[in-house]
C-alpha cells in the first residue's frame, strides 16, 4: 500500500498523543483512506527525555532542517507553537512544497492571512482542526458541512479552563481566586493563567472561526476582549436567581454591513443548550441560514481529543496525496462581503448592572433618571434588604454600550454609590 510519510515539529503532550494513535490504529486508518500514515521524523530539543511513547530509532532529530527540507517528508505537523519560530518553520515548511497541519490558534490569528497565500502560491494543503476547540470538528463544519450556509451567529464556549472555574464557582459559591488555586493544581489552569482567563485563548480561536464564517481576518487587536479574572461569585448567584448563568463567550454575528466580534463574560439563560455546558468541556453553536440553529460539543483540549483532530486532519492531506488532488477543500477563501469590526462602543445589548449604594429615600430615583437621559430602558430592579452598602441589580432593555458606559461614569460619581459599577452583558440566545 502506498505511504505518505509525516514529519513533526514538537513532541510535547499533544504530539505523543499523535504519535500513540497513529500507532494503535495506522491499519484501521489505512484501510479507511487506501493510503498509510508513517511517523517519518519528530524534531525535538533533547533526544533523551523519555516521553512514554516509543518511536523507531532514527526518527527522532534535534535538527528542524530533517523535517523542513527533507524530500521524503510529504505532510508537516506544527506543534512548538507561539509565533516567532512557528511562523518561520510553517513557511519554510510551505516553500518547499509540503503540507501543513498544525494546532497553533494564535500563529493563525496573528498570521493567517500570510500563511494561507503562501500555501495557495505552492499549491499545498493546510489544515488546523486543533486549532479550535480541541476534539470538535467544528472547522471541517465550517469549512465544508455548512459551506452552503450564511452564517447569521456563532456563540462559543472556548475555554475549559474559565469554563470549569465558572461551573465550580456556580454550583459551590467559592471565590474566584480559591477555584483558580484549585485548578491550577488539578492541572486545569497554568502556572501563569492569564492567556486563558482574560480571554486571549478564546479571542484567538474566535478569529479563526470569524474567518471561515465571514471571509476575512479581522486583527485580533481590535476586538474588544476581556476574561473572568475578578469575577465576583454574588454577581453568579445573582444571574441564577433570575434563570441566567455566566459563561465567557466569544460572539460573532452580522452588524449591518460589519462584524460584530467580541469575548467577555455574558449572562445566558440557563435552560440554553450553552448554559447546561459544564466543567471542562467546550461547545459551539452556529446558526447558518438554511440549516438553523446547530450545536457541537465535547473536549476542547487535551491530549487525546487535540490529537484526535490532528490525526483526522493528517488523514485528510493523505487522501489528497493518495488522489493528487492538493487544495481539493481550500484552507481558506476570501470572500469580503462585510466591511470591519463593530467597536465596541455601537454594540447593542441587553445589561445586567450591581451597584453598591447608601440605602436612603431617593437614590433609585436619581440612578433611574440618569438612564433616561441616556435612553437606556430599566427592565427590573433587585434590592436585597442588607447592611449598607446595599447591592441594587439592574437589567436593562437593549442599549448601545457606549450610552451604558456614559450613564455608569455619571452614576459611579454620585455621592450615593460605593465602588465601581459591575457590568455585564446579557445575550438571550
Amino acid at each position: 500500500m502506498k505511504e505518505f510519510r509525516i514529519g513533526m515539529i514538537g513532541f510535547g503532550t499533544v504530539g505523543t498523543g499523535v504519535a500513540a494513535c497513529i500507532q494503535k490504529n495506522c491499519d484501521l486508518m489505512a484501510a479507511r483512506i487506501g493510503i498509510r500514515p508513517v511517523l517519518a521524523r519528530i524534531m525535538v530539543r533533547n533526544l533523551d527525555v523519555d516521553r512514554g511513547v516509543e518511536v523507531a530509532e532514527g526518527v527522532l532529530t534535534t535538527n528542524v532542517d530533517d523535517v523542513l527540507n527533507a524530500d521524503d517528508i510529504d505532510v508537516v505537523v506544527e506543534l512548538i507553537g507561539g509565533t516567532t519560530d512557528a511562523r518561520t518553520f510553517v513557511l519554510q515548511a510551505i516553500n518547499n512544497g509540503k503540507s501543513i497541519v498544525t494546532a497553533n490558534k494564535a500563529l493563525l490569528a496573528f498570521h493567517g492571512a500570510e500563511i494561507f497565500a503562501a500555501a495557495e502560491a505552492n499549491n499545498v494543503d493546510v489544515y488546523f482542526e486543533a486549532s479550535t476547540a480541541g476534539g470538535i470538528p467544528i472547522i471541517k463544519t465550517l469549512r465544508e458541512g455548512l459551506a452552503g450556509n450564511r452564517i447569521e451567529s456563532i456563540y462559543a464556549i472556548l475555554n475549559g479552563t474559565c469554563n470549569y472555574i465558572l461551573t465550580r464557582m456556580e454550583h459551590e459559591g467559592i471565590a474566584f481566586a480559591e477555584v483558580l488555586d484549585e485548578a491550577q493544581k488539578l492541572g486545569y489552569a497554568e502556572a501563569d493563567p492569564s492567556f486563558d482567563i482574560d480571554g486571549d485563548d478564546t479571542a484567538h480561536k474566535t478569529v479563526i472561526l470569524t474567518a471561515l464564517a465571514f471571509g476575512r481576518w479581522f486583527d485580533v487587536a481590535r476586538m474588544h476582549t476581556s476574561g473572568i479574572r475578578g469575577l465576583d461569585v454574588q454577581d453568579i448567584e445573582n444571574a441564577a436567581g433570575m434563570g441566567y448563568k455566566i459563561k465567557l463567550l466569544a460572539i460573532v454575528k452580522p452588524a449591518g454591513n460589519d462584524v460584530d466580534m467580541r469575548v467577555h463574560p455574558v449572562l445566558i439563560p440557563a435552560s440554553s443548550m450553552l448554559g447546561q455546558v459544564s466543567d471542562v468541556f467546550n461547545a459551539v453553536c452556529v446558526k447558518g441560514d438554511a440549516v438553523g440553529e446547530t450545536m457541537f460539543y465535547g473536549r476542547g483540549a487535551g491530549r487525546d481529543a487535540t490529537a484526535s483532530a490532528v490525526v483526522a486532519d493528517l488523514l485528510e492531506v493523505g487522501l489528497n496525496i493518495a488522489h493528487d488532488s492538493a487544495r481539493r477543500v481550500v484552507p481558506f477563501q476570501a470572500h469580503d462581503t462585510y466591511g470591519e469590526l463593530t467597536p465596541i462602543d455601537d454594540v447593542r445589548s441587553r445589561y445586567y448592572i450591581r451597584l453598591q449604594v447608601e440605602d436612603k429615600p431617593d437614590v433609585l430615583s436619581r440612578i433611574t433618571h440618569i438612564f433616561g437621559e441616556s435612553n437606556i430602558s430599566i427592565a427590573s430592579i433587585l434590592q436585597k434588604e442588607t447592611t449598607e452598602p446595599v447591592p441594587v441589580v439592574l437589567m436593562t432593555h437593549i442599549a448601545r454600550e457606549k450610552d451604558v458606559q456614559s450613564a455608569l461614569q455619571k452614576i459611579a460619581g454620585l455621592d450615593v454609590v460605593s465602588d465601581e459599577p459591575v457590568l455585564l452583558r446579557v445575550e438571550d440566545l
